[in-house]
C-alpha cells in the first residue's frame, strides 16, 4: 500500500517527487507529503486528500535532495512499543502513533555514536521487524539519501542526471529506465553521482541494471476517461502479449513455465491456487478447466485464510500463487506458508517479472498485461485467466490427456481471443444505457453456473468496488436455498448465460427471478434462445467460446461496473478505503 518516491539529482526534484507521487496514486492512501533538504533544515509539506493538494502546498519548495510518500492514516496500536519507550526515556517526543516516527528517532538516536547515514540507518534496521520500506535524508548530510526495504517493495533509477528509489518503476519512468531491484535485506545510499549497495550486516553487493520494458505513455491517460476504461479496452493487446510466448507452434510446451517445469509437473498429483480478490476468482475459474481438461484434482484457497488454518500438506501438489503485483503481503505469506509445510513444486502467475512472490517460485509465467492503473483489476484479470488456461493445457499434455487434435483446436482459440475481445467491447454503447438503469439501486445480484460462476462474483466484486453498490454473486441454482427471498422488483439481476451444456438449468433459474417480479439484465450468446421480454433485457455477445468464454464474459461485466459507477459519480480509478497493491495484512 502507499508509495514513496526519492530523489539526489543536480537539479530542483520536487517537479520529480510530485510526479512520482501523482503515478503511485493507484496504491491507495489518503494524506500525502514530501520532505527536502533545506538550506538549514529539512523542509515538509503535507497535505491531507489527493496529490494535487500536495502539489498546490510544494510550489515554492526547491531542493536537489528530497522524498515523498503518500500513506494510509494507521490503524492499532504501533507494533514497536518497547523501541518506543527507549527512545522515549532517551528525551524524543512522538507527536504521532506511527511506527515510522520510531523509525526515524532510532536513526537520530544512532547517529550520535555512527554518524555517517547509511551506516545509522543499517544499524536501526536490523531492530525492525516484519515489512518496510523506507527512505532517509538528514539535513547535516544534504545531497545523501538512504534507502532500505524488507517485504515492501523498492527499487532504483539510475542516471547521468540524478539517482532516485521509488515502489514502482511507473513513478520513475519520466527520469529514467534504467532501474535497480533490491533484494530483501538491501540498504542504499544515492547520490547525485553514485550509487552504493550494501546488506544489512554491512556487506557490500552489486544488484544489475535493468532496462524496463515499461514506456512513459503506457502510465498515461492518453484519450480515455479514466484509466480503467483504458484498461477495459486494452485488454485484446494484452492477452495477444501474454499469449505470445505460444508463437506459431501447432504445440504447446512445458518449458512456458520455465526449465525445470517438464520434470516438476510429471509429478504433481493436486493443484492448490492461493490468491486473494479479484486474482481468486481467477483461481477459481481455472479450477474447472484444470479438473474437466487436465483431469486433476484443484483446490483454490483465500490466501489470508490458508495460512491460519491447520491445512494438510501435501509434497506432490503444485502451489499456484496469483498475484497482479507479485507483492500481495497475504498470498506472498501463504506462499510462505505452503512451502514452509514441505511443497516445494511452486508456481507464480504474475504480472511484475521482479517481484517477490515471481522470485520465491520455482516456475513462473508472466502475463505482459503491462501497467494497470485503476484499483480495480480488469486486463490483469483476463490475462491471468489465459495464463491459467495455458498451464491447464500444459499439464493436461504433461499428464496424457490432451490429443493433438484437441491441443491445435485450444492453440487457435486463443490465438483468436484478442479479435474476440474486440468485438465484446463494441457492445460498450448498450452496456451504457443498461447502466444507467440501475445506478440507482442499492442492491444488485449476479448469476452464474459453472465456470462462469467465479465470473459472476469478478462482476459483483468489480460493481462493488467502483460503484459502491451492494452486489452479490451466487451460484445460479442456489437461487432456492436462500438468495430468492431478496429478490423484487429493486434488485436488478444480473446473468451470465453463455450456450453451454448448464444453459437450460440456467433458463430454468432465470424464470425462478422473473415468477418473482425481479428485473433481469442476461449476457448470452448469440445463439442463445433466451427470449427478450418485460423484465428480462438480453445483450448478445458476438459469439460462443466454449471453455474460453468466460475471459470474454466478464468484459461486459467490467464495463457495466465503469458505466454504473460514471453515473453515481464515484472515484473510478481511486474507489474509496481501497488500494491497488495490498502489501500489508
Amino acid at each position: 500500500m502507499c508509495g514513496i518516491v526519492a530523489a539526489a539529482a543536480g537539479n530542483n526534484i520536487v517537479p520529480v517527487l510530485i510526479e512520482g507521487l501523482k503515478k503511485l496514486e493507484y496504491r491507495g492512501y489518503d494524506s500525502a507529503g514530501i520532505a527536502v533538504v533545506g538550506p538549514s533544515a529539512i523542509e515538509r509539506v503535507r497535505a491531507v486528500g489527493r496529490v494535487a493538494e500536495l502539489e498546490t502546498g510544494s510550489a515554492n519548495t526547491a531542493s536537489p535532495t528530497g522524498i515523498a510518500h503518500t500513506r494510509w492514516a494507521t490503524h492499532g496500536v504501533p507494533s514497536y512499543e518497547s523501541l518506543r519507550s527507549e527512545l522515549t526515556a532517551q528525551g524524543y517526543v512522538f507527536t504521532s502513533d506511527t511506527d515510522t516516527e520510531s523509525i526515524a528517532h532510532l536513526v537520530e538516536s544512532l547517529l550520535k555514536t555512527e554518524p555517517d547515514l547509511m551506516t545509522a540507518v543499517r544499524l536501526a534496521c536490523q531492530r525492525l521487524v516484519g515489512a518496510y520500506a523506507i527512505a532517509v535524508i538528514d539535513q547535516r548530510q544534504p545531497g545523501k539519501i538512504v534507502v532500505s526495504r524488507e517485504g515492501s517493495p523498492l527499487l532504483l533509477g539510475v542516471s547521468d542526471t540524478g539517482n532516485y528509489a521509488a515502489s514502482d518503476a511507473s513513478a520513475l519512468l519520466q527520469v529514467t529506465r534504467n532501474m535497480v531491484y533490491l533484494e530483501n535485506g538491501d540498504i542504499a545510499e544515492l547520490t547525485a553521482s553514485s550509487v552504493r549497495i550494501a546488506r544489512l550486516d554491512g556487506s557490500p553487493v552489486e544488484r544489475p541494471v535493468n532496462v524496463s520494458q515499461l514506456s512513459a505513455a503506457a502510465v498515461e491517460l492518453g484519450n480515455f476517461r479514466h484509466f480503467m476504461q483504458k484498461e477495459i479496452f486494452e485488454q485484446p493487446e494484452a492477452l495477444a502479449n501474454t499469449l505470445e510466448i505460444i508463437g506459431g507452434s501447432k504445440s504447446i510446451q512445458p518449458g512456458i513455465f520455465g526449465a525445470e517445469a517438464g520434470n516438476l509437473l510429471a509429478d504433481i498429483d493436486h493443484i492448490l491456487i492461493l490468491a486473494c480478490g479479484t486474482s481468486s476468482h481467477s483461481g477459481f475459474a481455472a479450477r474447472y478447466w484444470l479438473e474437466a481438461i487436465a483431469g486433476i484434482p484443484c483446490t483454490v484457497e483465500i490466501a489470508s485464510e490458508y495460512r491460519y488454518r491447520t491445512s494438510v500438506a501435501n509434497p506432490r501438489q503444485l502451489i499456484v500463487a496469483i498475484s497482479q503485483s507479485g507483492e500481495t503481503a497475504d498470498t506472498l505469506a501463504a506462499l510462505r506458508h505452503a512451502k514452509a509445510l514441505g511443497q516445494l513444486n511452486t508456481l507464480a502467475i504474475c504480472n511484475v517479472p521482479e517481484s517477490a512472490i515471481v522470485r520465491e517460485c520455482a516456475l513462473r509465467f508472466i502475463t505482459r498485461a503491462g501497467p494497470e492503473i485503476g484499483v480495480a483489476s480488469t486486463k490483469a484479470f483476463t490475462t491471468q485467466l489465459a495464463a491459467l488456461f495455458v498451464l491447464t493445457l500444459v499439464v493436461a499434455k504433461v499428464r496424457g490427456r490432451l490429443s493433438a487434435e484437441q491441443e491445435s483446436t485450444y492453440i487457435d482459440q486463443m490465438r483468436h481471443l484478442p479479435v474476440a475481445v474486440h468485438k465484446v467491447l463494441e457492445l460498450e454503447p448498450a452496456i451504457e444505457t443498461w447502466a444507467k438503469r440501475f445506478a440507482d439501486k442499492q442492491h444488485a445480484l449476479f448469476l452464474g453456473r459453472g465456470r462462469h460462476y467465479p465470473i459472476a462474483m469478478e462482476g459483483a466484486l468489480k460493481l462493488k468496488e467502483i460503484s459502491y453498490i451492494h452486489a452479490e454473486a451466487y451460484p445460479a441454482g442456489e437461487l432456492k436455498h436462500g438468495p430468492l427471498a431478496l429478490v423484487d422488483a429493486n434488485m436488478p439481476v444480473i446473468s451470465v448465460a453463455p450456450n453451454d451444456e448448464l444453459i437450460d438449468k440456467l433458463k430454468s433459474n432465470l424464470k425462478e427471478v422473473q415468477a418473482r417480479g425481479g428485473e433481469l439484465y442476461v449476457f448470452a450468446d448469440g445463439d442463445s434462445e433466451i427470449p427478450e421480454t418485460d423484465g428480462v433485457h438480453i445483450l448478445r455477445l458476438p459469439e460462443h467460446y466454449g471453455q474460453l468464454s468466460p475471459i470474454l464474459h466478464v468484459i461486459p461485466l467490467q464495463l457495466l461496473s465503469y458505466h454504473a459507477a460514471l453515473v453515481k459519480g464515484t472515484d473510478v480509478d481511486k474507489p474509496r478505503n481501497l488500494a491497488k497493491s495490498v502489501t500489508v495484512e
